[in-house]
């Protein structure tokens, strides 16, 4: 069987062409919210020319709810991407659901918090309130226009959309971009439906799992949410919370190991490794490299089970 993994790239790491060249990656992933310096068509550019032939991936934002600016302890106020509507009081969560504070009034997007994460909240970071009234105005950043913009003077056409939730979010976006390659990241149970009742093979399916993590209603509901997305779409794409344990130890931990392996077992083929172990260079290679032998293994095993024949 054919598996790769896609690799976010810091746009400025020097070890971005080393990572590219690898065996296990058919692609890299720019995430938007990473500081630039140059104009989007130069990075993108650059980009191209030290990838070659790999596919490059442009993360785009959308609806999902970012930090603006910084916000310093004891504080209750933070603004974020977008102008929302929910019923309060309700709870949002930082860090990857390791914080979380009470959200107690909404001024557009403006957020009045009872109490706040107890450290200096910055710019970019996301933020998630999964009460199922939350609606998120607008669709997508200014950031992600200007993009957009320069991507297609590259003729770049591969884009991953964050938070779909249903179908008009991708008929909204192809007409922006008709010829658009589009990944549809599935990050919450409204995402969910959309796959379970709407998906309609028009888009290839990515299961975010950062973010889904934290928006479904229990934590160990994740399971049946990554399998079902695979179920509808054999082509879609694993991402996030992948080798965690590598971004502060390069020796990998058992559950990490034996997420990826089961991962395999319910259908995914391509991984995308996520921001954290991909900001340094050891950490991104380690994590390349066991996944390589991880699914050698796990070929190994089907390969017995089928009497040696090869399995494409």
């Amino acid at each position: 069987m054919k598996h790769n993994a896609i690799v976010t790239i810091p746009p400025y790491a020097p070890f971005i062409k080393e990572v590219a060249s690898h065996s296990l990656v058919s692609g890299v992933r720019l995430n938007t919210v990473m500081p630039t310096k140059e104009p989007l068509e130069d990075l993108l550019k650059r980009l191209q020319d030290t990838c070659g032939t790999k596919d490059i991936w442009i993360d785009l934002k959308a609806r999902q709810l970012r930090v603006k600016g910084y916000w310093v302890p004891p504080f209750t106020e933070i603004e974020v991407s977008h102008p929302i509507q929910v019923h309060v009081p309700t709870q949002a969560y930082f860090h990857d659901g390791k914080e979380c504070a009470t959200l107690v009034a909404i001024d557009k997007n403006r957020l009045i918090f009872l109490e706040g994460p107890k450290r200096v909240v910055g710019p970019g970071e996301s933020l998630n309130i999964p009460d199922p009234s939350l609606v998120i105005n607008g669709f997508l950043t200014d950031t992600d226009k200007r993009y957009i913009e320069a991507a297609e003077k590259l003729n770049l056409k591969n884009y991953m959309l964050s938070f779909v939730e249903s179908a008009k979010d991708v008929s909204d976006f192809k007409k922006i971009i008709p010829d658009a390659n589009l990944v549809a990241k599935i990050e919450s149970p409204k995402g969910l439906f959309y796959v379970m009742n709407d998906w309609s093979n028009d888009t290839r399916l990515m299961t975010a799992r950062g973010d889904l993590f934290i928006e479904v209603a229990r934590p160990h509901l994740i399971a049946p949410a990554m399998h079902s997305i695979v179920r509808k779409d054999p082509n879609a794409i694993l991402a996030s919370r992948i080798f965690n344990s590598l971004s502060t130890n390069l020796e990998p931990s058992c559950t990490d190991i034996t997420d990826v392996y089961g991962s395999l077992l319910m259908g995914y083929k391509t991984f995308m490794l996520g921001d954290d172990v991909c900001m340094a260079r050891d950490s991104v290679v380690s994590s390349l490299n066991l996944l390589s032998s991880i699914v050698d293994s796990y070929n190994n095993q089907i390969k017995s089970l089928v009497g040696g024949k090869n399995v494409q």
